[in-house]
């Protein structure tokens, strides 16, 4: 069921609240220049310093018997051109590095090779992570053979299919190549990433018994309903180790479109409560999450060492949301459902009969509308050329939106999508 929109005039009614609620006890002096994602420009300046012996705090990572960090480092940009950013991130004690087969075709894994070539005794103090796309074994060995080369490692300590939407997928052939995979000490450990029917997926997993660690997306606007909630307890419960991701929650629009539409501007409300609180709202939506103790770190994409800084700030501090500041989240989340795609691609994809990658499509404009990525847009979207999406009538995808549980407007964000096809 639905619930409804929040209003203008209760959004600012609980950012008044905020305001008279918080002014004892407000922390200055936290948030660190730079923001969660490539995403945003308005966050405090003050810096204050992270010490040398300062390190990320560590979580058990499901039943593998692995702490990690809290907080990942996500390899999806060009990491050769940005060696200084992983010397930092080890320097902090992110040593959680995430990356795949496709980022930057193959840049990113062959960055992090060039610092392993470096500092080869680091290796083992790296959980490092890659993924592929393949879904045949012949062509998971192919990638996986040769993104350790390029990663200039014998081994991986997980290893993801990547965006799975569909539970199905996780066949008896595939646990079987992931058993073998293990033995012949090429992965220590297996499991997925899910942008989609996220769920659903962890729904499958927890019962299957085999995958070890799974990477979703999961933040303030999807982790609130019931099923979420049974679903993270289930794969946590069947001792599966839980990163998040796309924790900023950006929406496919640009920024700011859908509420000046309507007169109304949620981000700048967020940024106002949140500095008068001493951080960022990008910093509030990493805490919120750091809250479910089930999950063990938060993969970012930090491209910047400003970014890097502004996360491990985040990571560092012991100040807990208020009840106050999770209202101002939750209601601005209520407030712009839909500008978001909360990636139930099983609604609107069924609707036009998977006709038009509906979640890839908002995926990529989120890349590039939130965080200005347009590459990494069009890379999204390359694997779903064949079905010349861009041609359906728009009629037809009227169906698409009348599914989507925060209508969307699907038709014309697709036809947006499509010049990035041309």
């Amino acid at each position: 069921m639905m619930r409804r929109l929040i209003d203008r005039r209760e959004f600012v009614r609980i950012l008044g609240l905020s305001g008279a609620a918080l002014v004892v006890g407000s922390k200055a002096g936290f948030a660190q220049a730079g923001t969660t994602q490539q995403d945003s420009t308005n966050a405090p300046t003050n810096r204050p310093s992270i010490q040398p012996s300062q390190k990320v705090p560590k979580r058990k990572f499901g039943k593998t018997g692995i702490e990690v960090p809290i907080l990942a480092l996500g390899g999806i940009f060009d990491i050769p051109t940005n060696q200084i950013v992983l010397e930092r991130a080890y320097e902090y004690g992110v040593t959680y590095w995430d990356t795949a087969y496709s980022y930057q075709g193959g840049r990113s894994e062959q960055g992090m090779g060039m610092f392993f070539e470096r500092h080869p005794e680091r290796r083992k103090e790296i959980f490092l992570v890659t993924k592929t796309g393949a879904r045949s074994p012949h062509d998971m060995t192919a990638q996986l053979n040769e993104s350790l080369e390029r990663l200039k490692t014998d081994y991986v300590d997980l290893y993801f299919l990547h965006g799975i939407s569909d539970p199905n997928v996780l066949s008896n052939e595939i646990k079987e190549w992931a058993e073998k995979a293990k033995a012949e000490k090429k992965i220590r450990f297996f499991g997925f990433s899910t942008h989609a029917n996220m769920e659903v997926c962890l729904e499958a997993a927890a019962k299957l018994g085999w995958i070890d660690g799974i990477m979703l997306t999961y933040n303030y606007r999807v982790m609130t309903t019931d099923r979420m909630k049974a679903a993270i307890e289930a794969a946590a419960k069947a001792g599966i180790g839980l990163t998040a991701m796309k924790t900023q929650a950006q929406p496919p629009r640009r920024r700011g479109q859908q509420s000046q539409e309507q007169g109304q501007d949620p981000q700048e409300a967020m940024l106002k409560h949140f500095t008068e609180r001493g951080f960022t709202p990008e910093q509030a939506r990493l805490k919120i999450v750091w809250e479910n103790e089930h999950i063990a770190s938060i993969c970012s994409a930090m491209y910047t060492i400003s970014v890097l800084q502004a996360n491990v700030a985040a990571a560092l501090d012991k100040t807990q949301l208020s009840w106050v500041d999770k209202a101002v989240l939750f209601a601005e989340a209520e407030q712009s459902k839909c500008e978001y795609c909360a990636g139930c691609t099983r609604f609107c994809e069924a609707a036009v009969h998977h006709a038009v990658p509906i979640g890839d499509i908002m995926r990529a404009l989120m890349y590039r509308n939130s965080y200005g990525d347009e590459s990494l847009a069009r890379e999204t979207l390359s694997s779903s050329v064949s079905l010349a999406w861009w041609k359906i009538n728009p009629a037809i995808l009227k169906a698409a939106e009348q599914a989507c549980p925060n209508r969307l407007p699907i038709a014309s964000l697709v036809q947006e999508a499509a010049t990035l096809i041309a």
